[in-house]
């Protein structure tokens, strides 16, 4: 089964496919290239292939290589990178998207076609960029759900239905009371308070009306907080993390006691993949890590004492607006109807993040 799976900045520029027809221990790739980007790739020790629009063809030994994608428009410059390793027997076909080019329907509909199914992933997701440049969250999480929803709609009648899978966030339900016991169910009100979390919402309002209206097979899961490795250093945890490998204080804003509710990254794709097998067309589920509450403070603290470190490394910063003051979520409907239940604890895996950025500082440091 093949899955189109929306990564990164949203989606369509470098699509890398095809590949390998086996001669003896080498093997024939082509590299397909789109709208105008970049692509590197370390074809062989020491060399590089550098790729513009056009295809190409040319042959590797077995091993690992990086492929790179580079795309600047007037205003930004767009990066993204897949590692593939080459081995006999292997099945090399995927697309590495790059940025949006949403008014590309023919490329949309060809991608849609090649898959099953469809996991939105995609989605620029830090408050604090929403709070300082919300067009990006507009055009990406609107207006990039809106384009794969179209095309969808587009291949009705023409191919059979593809399952659309949303991942959303508990952010759409706005803020709970600091102190209280309740907690985010799937009939909760939306409430959203940053240009992220409306996004989302609206994003979440657009899935349904293209499953009520056109009868497209879509579900939604709503998830909390993710940690985990391979995280955007601008994130909470890996900026602490980051942020005290390098010698600097861990920020917190305002006093600290701002809640969430923590999801291991791991259980986050066993909650999506039991959606995807068993979840009820047109549901939402809520995907949540935590049984009790623990604070922005605490979650410094463990950062500390996991990494050796004292309280005074703490600092204090001014508040953003419009911080909601704490989350939790209810995941009772997904584990009662699809067996799900998170089985990483917020203690252990924190000191396994920690020891991952710890090891890998060559993928964090350019994104920092």
């Amino acid at each position: 089964m093949k899955f189109f799976i929306s990564l990164l900045i949203f989606l369509l520029t470098v699509n890398i496919a095809e590949a390998a027809v086996v001669h003896g221990t080498v093997y024939d790739l082509s590299l397909k290239v789109v709208n105008n980007a970049i692509v590197e790739i370390n074809t062989q020790p020491n060399q590089r292939l550098v790729a513009k629009d056009g295809s190409y063809s040319f042959s590797v030994p077995e091993g690992t290589y990086k492929i790179s994608a580079f795309y600047k428009s007037s205003s930004e410059k767009y990066t993204a990178e897949e590692t593939l390793t080459i081995k006999e027997d292997g099945n090399y076909v995927f697309d590495l998207f790059l940025f949006p080019v949403l008014e590309d329907e023919e490329l949309v509909d060809e991608l849609v076609a090649k898959c099953d199914k469809i996991v939105h992933f995609a989605a620029e997701s830090h408050v604090d960029r929403s709070i300082t440049g919300p067009a990006a969250f507009i055009e990406t999480n609107i207006k990039g759900t809106f384009v794969l929803l179209e095309a969808l709609r587009r291949a009705q009648g023409k191919q059979p239905p593809k399952p659309f899978h949303y991942i959303s966030t508990d952010e759409v339900f706005g803020s709970l009371e600091l102190g209280s016991s309740e907690k985010f169910s799937e009939s909760t009100k939306y409430n959203p308070n940053s240009p992220y979390s409306a996004s989302k919402a609206s994003s979440d309002h657009l899935v349904r009306a293209y499953h009520e209206t056109y009868k497209l097979p879509v579900t939604i899961t709503n998830c909390s907080n993710n940690f985990g490795p391979y995280q955007h250093p601008e994130k909470f945890i890996p900026r602490m993390i980051t942020d005290l490998l390098d010698g600097e204080q861990v920020k917190v804003y305002g006093d600290g006691l701002y809640v969430r509710d923590w999801l291991f990254v791991t259980d986050h794709c066993r909650a999506i993949d039991a959606v995807l097998r068993s979840g009820k067309n047109g549901e939402t589920y809520l995907v949540g890590g935590m049984t009790k509450d623990v604070s922005n403070k605490d979650i410094a603290l463990l950062v500390l004492k996991y990494m050796g470190m004292s309280q005074d490394k703490i600092a204090y910063v001014q508040d953003r607006p419009g911080h909601d003051r704490r989350y939790a979520v209810n995941w009772t409907k997904i584990k009662s109807e699809l067996q799900w239940e998170p089985v990483h604890t917020l203690e252990e895996w924190l000191k396994e993040t920690i020891n991952w950025y710890k090891d890998n500082e060559a993928w964090w440091r350019p994104l920092k």
